[in-house]
């Protein structure tokens, strides 16, 4: 066997295997210290969720799905037409993430998801009066205010809410028509995600891709979370700056950066803390420097477009920077402010090996490695030259993002749903495991996908990827089964 690939193999089950100390590091000592202390506020951590053993409705469909895309996903991939390959991407993720919600039965997996006490559902009797609420929005957030807020419409911007407003006014009324909503929505991420890693890298990497973003164990808090809805909007934010700044069409660019700038907005009045998409957004200027150089005009509909929602909202009555800050004080007022952050600053870090399993541990592995190599080749090689760099860039954003999040405090606990905005953006490293990386190599963009992803295998020396396609699915439907999850 070749020194560099069994090297490269070495490496990456090391990075696995790290990946399964470090979430049985966190299982341990969390229920140690919720045993002796119960300062963790979480009956199974690091996971919001407990312990229950189970089957339903939906097992059937998600073994189904798993085995269908481990079986046909990367020669799929490969071959069918773009055109063809991006819905059907979209479809696979829905009906893992739908499969997986049914796990817990219709009633319990989607529709009273977003009715408990703590969801915007229980809010939405008082917005009869928009205008009104907006204004008395900010006076709800502590928990010493008259009538406060349910936590997560406390914990949020109120477009949040006014999502789920609008949606009982046009007659879609209750949990199940919401938790179809997040579902639905949610799982177009993955696409805006692909057509990202296209124009901003390569083609086939993000075929290689698609199989790991429609499999992701990240669905088993895609349904049903609201912050399934946020990923997908703050996901097209990003997808649309790169068809911005990659565009050939000034008119198409431009069009593209208006509706990125609305969405940029929008997500920012979403969640306060979706502001740090900012710093994957920095990575797509830079990735796309080349077409702002030549056209700088296209900042113009993306400021335009990114002023839209702050104004509106602005003019309405809402004052985001207040509200932020009366949320620190809300957070502070309740488990927030016990939970201990020496643990969770780490722990939640293992939240993520399970939300973006295995293989993305080992993609990062080698994403790193790439970006190191080749980082002055990013900004002085044409594109398709550096195509693997460049994807490294954008991961490494994504995962920064989620580091600074970390560091804040401000998301201790949850954050397996929480963070689902930022995690969705580490599975595109799973492409890596197709590249010889010891070589450095990458698709060029004319070639297409190479032979190792259609049949699924792997470069010389490495895992299969159907093999790392089968640990993802095999951690999604462990972790459905075993445990029930809520928020």
């Amino acid at each position: 066997m070749p020194r560099g690939p069994s090297r490269d193999l070495g490496r990456d089950l090391c990075a696995a295997g790290a990946a399964v100390l470090l979430v049985t590091a966190a299982v341990l000592a969390g229920h140690r210290i919720q045993r002796t202390s119960r300062t963790l506020f979480a009956d199974w951590p690091p996971l919001l969720a407990s312990w229950e053993p189970h089957l339903g409705p939906g097992t059937p469909a998600a073994v189904l799905v798993a085995v269908a895309t481990v079986a046909y996903g990367p020669s799929l991939a490969a071959r069918l037409p773009w055109r063809a390959l991006v819905p059907l991407t979209w479809g696979a993720a829905m009906a893992w993430t739908y499969s997986l919600a049914l796990v817990d039965g219709w009633h319990r997996g989607i529709a009273v998801r977003l009715t408990t006490p703590h969801e915007y559902l229980r809010a939405i009797d008082r917005f009869h009066d928009i205008p009104a609420a907006l204004r008395g929005f900010t006076g709800h957030i502590l928990l010493g205010s008259p009538d406060h807020w349910p936590a997560h419409v406390a914990g949020h911007p109120p477009a949040a809410t006014l999502t789920f407003v609008l949606l009982d006014r046009i007659g879609l009324r209750g949990g199940g028509w919401a938790g179809v909503w997040c579902i639905t929505v949610g799982a177009t991420a993955c696409v805006a995600v692909l057509v990202t890693v296209r124009v901003l890298a390569d083609e086939g990497l993000a075929r290689t891709a698609a199989p790991f973003l429609a499999l992701a164990p990240a669905a088993v808090w895609m349904g049903t979370s609201a912050d399934a809805y946020f990923a997908a909007v703050a996901a097209w934010a990003v997808a649309l700056l790169a068809l911005a700044v990659t565009g050939r069409s000034w008119g198409r660019a431009g069009a593209s950066g208006l509706l990125s700038g609305l969405l940029f907005g929008l997500t920012c009045y979403l969640s306060y803390g979706l502001t740090l998409v900012a710093l994957i957004a920095a990575a797509v200027l830079v990735l796309g420097r080349r077409g702002i150089r030549e056209r700088p005009a296209l900042l113009v509909p993306l400021l335009a477009g990114l002023a839209v929602v702050p104004t509106v909202f602005t003019l309405a009555g809402f004052d985001w920077w207040e509200a932020y800050r009366l949320l620190v004080t809300r957070y502070h007022q309740g488990v927030g402010d016990i939970r201990p952050y020496g643990y969770w600053v780490w722990a939640d870090l293992a939240c993520t090996v399970l939300v973006t399993g295995l293989a993305t541990a080992a993609g990062l592995r080698r994403a790193g490695a790439v970006l190191v190599r080749r980082r002055g080749d990013v900004l002085s090689r044409p594109a398709g030259a550096v195509a693997d760099a460049r994807l490294a860039l954008l991961v490494c954003a994504a995962l920064l993002a989620l580091l600074v999040a970390d560091l804040s405090g401000m998301s201790k606990a949850e954050t397996e749903r929480i963070w689902l905005p930022f995690t969705l953006w580490l599975l595109p490293a799973c492409a890596f495991l197709a590249l010889p990386c010891a070589s450095g190599f990458s698709l060029p963009r004319a070639s297409g996908p190479s032979p190792s992803l259609a049949s699924g295998s792997a470069p010389a020396g490495g895992v299969p990827l159907r093999a790392w396609l089968t640990a993802q699915a095999l951690l999604a439907l462990l972790l459905n089964h075993l445990l029930i999850t809520r928020w």
